[in-house]
């Protein structure tokens, strides 16, 4: 039974890698997609158009990578996801490459529209394979570390951007290509994850050597839809990535703060770009939140949904605060890029404004984060395995649609309250009513919350079945 569980599943080492590298390159996409904002200034100038235009290049970029996840995913709930995962991979770091390339804003734009199609597949086709490898009791917390992963590409995307590309914008794009290709030989050493296999009702048959060949097809995507626990899962991301997607123009709203306090342009960008990754490193928290969601789950079959809703209610006054205290910002201007982020770091502990600002971002982004792996585990919580790529890539394409509203529109916004409000304070009145988006994503999980025990309940009923037909 041993060599069994061995050949089947996967030894310990080799299911920890494949779990490594799947979380690394769901980071990867995130990385990508913030690479570009803290860079619309010089990318802005060297390609002569303005900065809101490329503010709609991330937003196209969202939604063109949303759109392609739900072909991915389908896909890759029909057939072996490996091969889909490592094109997919080589896509995107094509189309990273060709931004670096591009003398011209069409080229530009052509370039992260091929690289968003590529994206789209890590992301829906990765999670559908983490899944599979994850128990149910579990799921909450490694699912965190895929949101974190996440959120860490994003934070890794804004620094590199302001830090690396400061001086050349392009180089970040070529470093990121290069790691886009490093990714893809990564893929060739994961073994093939069995779709199924954690969960507890087929482990029997499936050690056993039966295979769990359902397939997703046309004829289930009524029945996804019906499921009343995936229809508030899925459209919270309208109102909750709205939210989100306006928070990409943090490193704008710190480096318009610089810039009026009478430092360059390039100093501006590096600070902020710095203060930026030092807010949002609250989204280390989302362990927390992971387990948070486990143990009450356990309890209570409401509990992820009930973590969610809290979490995200909760964060709203500290986005709001955070947005309008005022920063003094002292560094070396011109200086090099190490004695500006040295002296922002120091900032944290001299300066009482930073400070205060630090804490209020870290408890902002605490909470909010609680929402990713809840989301995560419930939409494998309340659906087969052949379903839960197709499902996430659903809910991920209203999250591209939200936060390509909330990316795109936000820089409209600050344009038109320009004419009352002089930067930077139109960036913040901006920002803080996007926030109040988060209203109504929290009452959506608590909506959620209603019917998820009965919809989960289904699935076991459902697996029970299927395992004494394998």
């Amino acid at each position: 039974m041993t060599g069994t569980r061995i050949s089947r599943r996967g030894n310990a080492a080799h299911r920890f890698y494949s779990v490594v590298v799947f979380v690394v390159l769901a980071s990867l996409d995130n990385v990508a997609i913030g690479l570009v904002p803290p860079l619309y200034g010089p990318i802005s100038g060297a390609l002569g158009v303005p900065q809101r235009s490329l503010g709609l290049v991330t937003a196209g970029s969202f939604l063109v990578s949303a759109v392609a996840a739900v072909a991915w995913a389908y896909v890759g709930d029909r057939t072996n996801r490996k091969p889909l995962l490592m094109v997919g991979t080589l896509v995107w770091a094509a189309g990273t490459g060709g931004s670096a390339l591009a003398q011209g804003f069409p080229t530009f734009l052509a370039a992260q529209l091929v690289a968003a199609v590529g994206l789209g597949a890590v992301g829906s086709v990765g999670f559908s394979v983490v899944t599979d490898l994850i128990s149910p009791r579990r799921r909450g917390l490694v699912m965190s570390f895929w949101g974190l992963s996440q959120g860490v590409g994003t934070l890794a995307g804004t620094l590199l951007g302001g830090l690396l590309g400061a001086t050349d914008w392009r180089r970040p794009f070529l470093l990121l290509t290069v790691v886009g290709l490093a990714a893809t030989t990564a893929y060739l050493f994961t073994y093939d994850i069995r779709r199924g296999q954690s969960e507890p009702e087929l482990a029997g048959a499936i050690d056993a050597g039966a295979d769990y060949d359902y397939r997703i097809t046309r004829a289930d995507l009524p029945r996804i839809l019906a499921r009343r626990t995936n229809r508030w899962l899925i459209l919270q991301g309208i109102t909750a990535q709205a939210a989100f997607g306006s928070l990409v123009w943090l490193p704008v709203l710190f480096a318009e703060r610089a810039q009026a306090q009478g430092y360059s342009a390039a100093t501006a960008v590096v600070v902020g770009s710095v203060f930026a990754t030092l807010f949002q490193l609250g989204g280390v928290f989302s362990i927390f939140g992971g387990l948070a969601g486990d143990a009450l789950q356990r309890r209570n079959p409401r509990g992820r949904a009930l973590v969610a809703a809290v979490g995200i209610l909760a964060a709203l006054p500290f986005y709001l605060v955070l947005f309008f205290v005022p920063i003094r910002i002292d560094v070396p201007d011109g200086g090099g890029t190490g004695a500006v982020v040295g002296a922002v770091l120091a900032s944290v502990v001299t300066e009482p404004t930073v400070g205060l600002s630090l804490l209020t971002a870290l408890v902002a982004l605490a909470l909010t984060s609680a929402n990713s792996p809840n989301w995560f585990a419930l939409i494998a919580d309340v659906n087969p395995p052949e379903h839960r790529g197709t499902v996430y890539s659903l809910g991920n394409l209203v999250n591209g649609i939200g936060r390509a509203a909330g990316n795109g529109l936000v820089g409209v916004a600050f344009h038109a309250l320009r004419a009352a409000f002089p930067p930077p304070l139109n960036f913040a009145v901006g920002l803080a009513a996007f926030q109040l988006f988060f209203i109504p994503t929290g009452l959506m999980y608590w909506l959620a919350s209603r019917t998820s025990p009965r919809d989960i309940a289904a699935v076991h009923d459902l697996l029970h079945r299927r395992a004494d037909h394998l």
